[in-house]
């Protein structure tokens, strides 16, 4: 019997390090440090470190985890599909319903103008974003919002049960 492996395996196993360092680049461009997406993944740094690498013995659950957090998700393709796509397999992610782990106030400038009360930090987590909009709905300028904003409040109505913030009018 052969120690070799078989060629089905070793394209498994680029095709898993190729996914942890789009991860990896995914967490990085987001700013998000590697323990904050573990926290927010339910898994520990180390955990997510080893699927950023690509390790196969990381469950397909803490895969799974760890790519919502980022705003993607795990999807099986044929691999007719996953060769004609431009993302190394992944299908087109709908980033209107994803929630950040952390909301940076300098990238929103209207949770930013409705935030002046919160002092000691630059970034919040999307409870208490929500929270703030929701708070300060008569004071939010939608006509202002950039799409990048109102794709967040969206995303943070739709996955924490926020109100109808945006059908608010302008006062």
């Amino acid at each position: 019997m052969s120690t070799q492996p078989c060629i089905p395996v070793i394209q498994s196993a680029a095709q898993l390090q190729a996914l942890g360092a789009q991860l990896r680049a995914r967490r990085k461009a987001l700013k998000v440090s590697s323990t904050a997406a573990a926290e927010a993944a339910g898994m520990s740094r180390v955990t997510l470190h080893r699927i950023e690498k690509g390790e196969p013995s990381v469950t397909a659950g803490a895969w799974a985890n760890a790519m919502a957090v980022l705003g993607l998700s795990l999807a099986a393709l044929d691999a007719e599909d996953a060769s004609a796509t431009n993302t190394g397999g992944l299908p087109d992610t709908d980033l209107s319903q994803w929630i950040p782990v952390r909301v940076r106030l300098a990238d929103y400038p209207q949770l930013r103008a409705l935030a002046w009360q919160v002092h000691g930090t630059d970034t919040l987590t999307p409870v208490e974003a929500l929270g703030i909009y929701e708070r300060n709905a008569r004071h939010l300028d939608t006509a202002a919002m950039t799409p990048a904003e109102q794709a967040l409040l969206q995303a943070l109505r739709a996955g924490l049960g926020g109100a109808a913030v945006m059908d608010t009018p302008d006062v």
